[in-house]
């Protein structure tokens, strides 16, 4: 395989770095402003003709950087790249799967559909699934998902004494009994009723493996943070220790970081999105993604 030309949106440097370590690919330079009428301004300095091309940009707070980053992919391709792929750790635009309420738009399809269209491939981490079974039912491209629970699992095992994991609901039990299983601990799941975007109710019907342990709350995405608030009020209604909230993804809407912090609990997340969390490195996973797709050939 030819090595990839690995190009950092502004803000995506570190990831980018780790992957042209892992992947022993180049760096490639992107040069991107904004004139005075907020209009983007973009230059590709390195020769990216008949390279793969792999362009990281983390999606979190999605609208002020997709345009730039269609014409990113539309530059590198008008100059001669073989191949052009996304490399997106945190993927966004996933929560609107259906028309729940009439004149909604679908967005996840909408957006699915335009960077389908500019790119030959996308990597991401633990995407947000819900309806879909899988990011091929509305991506038009190949896709790999790099997942973020084996090194979870190792960072309970070796930062955690008498874990016990707890999932945000039932949909997420599977995945939770992985993490517990690798990490070879105990689990449960949280029985979740949301009633709006910033309104939850948690409340636990298994509490036997939770008792005498330390609680490990594990979720995809801590967004606004009610879902992690909701739980660590019950436990502390039943007089366990401060849990460690656990996200793959740390949006923290709403400065659910600091609403967290307040609390007097530990928060870690995954490098997905850059934040001062971040202790689960998921560079290897993504990279091992990237190695399926970059080449030139591969399909």
């Amino acid at each position: 395989m030819t090595s990839p030309l690995v190009i950092a949106v502004p803000g995506n440097e570190a990831m980018a770095k780790q992957l042209v370590r892992t992947l022993s690919g180049d760096t490639g330079t992107i040069e991107m402003r904004t004139f005075p009428d907020g209009e983007t301004y973009l230059r590709i300095l390195s020769n990216v003709a008949g390279r793969s091309v792999a362009i990281v940009c983390t999606l979190v707070r999605p609208d002020d950087k997709v345009l730039p980053l269609i014409f990113a992919a539309t530059t590198a391709r008008e100059l001669g790249a073989a191949k052009v792929g996304l490399v997106a750790p945190y993927l966004s635009y996933m929560r609107q799967d259906q028309r729940f309420k009439p004149g909604e738009a679908v967005t996840s399809r909408k957006f699915a559909e335009l960077l389908s269209n500019e790119f030959d491939w996308l990597v991401t981490v633990d995407p947000h699934l819900h309806r879909y079974r899988s990011l091929d039912a509305i991506y038009g491209i190949p896709t790999r998902v790099a997942h973020a629970a084996p090194a979870i699992s190792v960072w309970v095992r070796e930062n955690v004494s008498n874990a016990v994991i707890i999932g945000p609901d039932q949909e997420s039990e599977q995945w939770v009994a992985e993490i517990a299983s690798e990490a070879n601990v105990p689990f449960t799941v949280l029985d979740k009723t949301r009633r709006g975007d910033r309104d939850v109710s948690i409340s636990i019907k298994n509490w036997g493996p939770v008792v005498g342990r330390t609680p490990v709350l594990v979720d995809d995405i801590i967004s606004s943070g009610r879902t992690m608030l909701e739980a660590i009020r019950v436990l502390r209604e039943r007089h366990l220790p401060a849990p460690i909230c656990i996200a793959v993804h740390g949006v923290f809407a709403d400065q659910a970081d600091l609403l967290l912090a307040q609390q007097g609990v530990r928060v870690v997340t995954s490098n997905s999105i850059i934040h001062g969390s971040n202790v689960i490195d998921v560079a290897a996973p993504i990279a091992s993604s990237v190695r399926e797709l970059s080449d030139a050939g591969a399909k």
